[in-house]
């Protein structure tokens, strides 16, 4: 069963979520791309880039009822076709309005790369297996992320970002097919279960919603996760050139090292979540320890007291990546028929939290004076990026405490 688990499950879905975070990470390299040929301030860049996440986030709750009903597969080759269009749409853009459709279609349609992933494996492995093949899927998110800094900025020697973005709408609508004809979202007994109603199902987001699990990991899942996906995928590129003063390549360098440390902590903390599970440490427990690390990387690249950002922001790609064990964790605490909804109204939140993040650090940013060459002031960054680091202290503090878990309908 391994193997053919690996071919027709694991890997169709590794492979759209490999894409969505091509998209998701891409503008970091292109910002200054956009920001000359648009005039973009540190505001409309912000605001261009997480409508992705506004787009992504607003499809999350109808998502998870139409995965859970129709399926991983045929919901994610359908998206897929739409953010091949976004790609189009994105590299025909002759306005900032423009920029945003195809950004936001493209938005909606990486929407279920992540969730029919984790939906797929929730219905065919074994729930004591869930942390560490989501961790090797989102793995794939990060080897995305690589592709999306210095691959993309040697493209860029050979044509510019809209061809780079005409090239990604080809490959994406690749994606969708290899997922609709190779892949396999669900265990043979599944097959023949019967569905709930379309009621019955919308009553139970209610009821995920209330659920003490969901309560708990729901605040720190969401400011780790937005944070992490705000900051490397856009801002972590205008800090190195503004603040560390980096050239464009060494600045595309850098993030392909950021997303080498995205894709090694996505693995890591998802290994070592089940291997601490055998030994009696929950997940929680796991999260808060990292996520205090992950505070103190950030602490430092605000206060500047170590003088090598390529470590830091590594180390801040490394560690940030804790949060995605929020998936697991809550789909063992609900039967697998939920997993759809559960993890999308989970990505409902985080994607908000994303969005909100992204933007209003480019808000905070730009109350400082930038420079006519478009370069944004230190102090900006220092306050934006302190925060959210504030935020997430808020949120370790409320994982870590609230400890008491009452009974309920929907858990196993």
């Amino acid at each position: 069963m391994g193997i053919v688990v690996t071919l027709r499950v694991f890997m169709p879905f590794a492979l759209g979520y490999y894409m969505s975070y091509v998209f998701r990470a891409i503008n970091a390299v292109m910002a200054p791309d956009l920001v000359r040929d648009f005039a973009l301030d540190a505001n409309d860049l912000g605001l261009l880039t997480s409508t992705y996440f506004l787009t992504f986030a607003a499809v999350q709750l109808p998502l998870g009822v139409i995965l859970d009903r129709a399926g991983p597969r045929r919901t994610e080759t359908v998206l897929l076709m739409v953010a091949a269009i976004g790609a189009i749409v994105f590299a025909t853009a002759t306005s900032l309005t423009g920029l945003a459709i195809g950004r936001g279609l493209i938005g909606v349609g990486v929407s279920a790369c992540l969730m029919a992933a984790v939906t797929a494996f929730a219905r065919v492995y074994p729930p004591e297996r869930l942390a560490l093949v989501n961790g090797w899927v989102f793995t794939a998110g990060g080897l995305g992320a690589i592709t999306a800094t210095t691959p993309v900025e040697i493209a860029l020697g050979f044509t510019d970002w809209r061809g780079v973005f005409l090239v990604l709408a080809g490959v994406t609508a690749l994606a969708g097919a290899v997922i609709y004809f190779v892949a396999q979202d669900r265990a043979a007994a599944d097959r023949i279960a019967e569905k709930p109603g379309l009621a019955t199902q919308i009553g139970e987001i209610r009821q995920i919603l209330a659920h003490p699990a969901f309560v708990r990991y729901i605040p720190l899942a969401i400011v780790t996760q937005s944070a992490n996906l705000s900051m490397p995928t856009l801002w972590a590129g205008p800090w190195l050139r503004d603040v560390a003063g980096l050239d464009r390549a060494t600045t595309a360098t850098t993030l392909m090292l950021i997303a080498c440390g995205l894709m090694a902590g996505f693995f890591t903390w998802g290994l070592l979540a089940e291997r601490l599970a055998r030994r009696g440490i929950d997940t929680a427990t796991t999260m808060v320890g990292v996520s205090i690390v992950y505070m103190i990387v950030q602490l430092t690249i605000i206060l500047g007291i170590f003088d090598s950002p390529r470590v830091l922001w590594v180390l801040f790609s490394f560690t940030g990546t804790i949060g995605s064990l929020a998936y697991a964790a809550l789909s063992q605490q609900f039967p697998a028929r939920l997993a759809g909804r559960v993890n999308t109204v989970l990505n409902l939140f985080v994607f908000l939290g994303a969005f909100a993040a992204q933007w209003g650090i480019g808000a905070i940013i730009d109350l400082w004076p930038h420079t006519e060459t478009g370069q944004f002031a230190k102090d900006g960054y220092d306050a934006a990026f302190a925060a959210m680091l504030a935020i997430e202290v808020a949120a370790a503090l409320w994982l870590g405490f609230m400890r008491t878990f009452r009974p309920s309908s929907l858990s196993k």
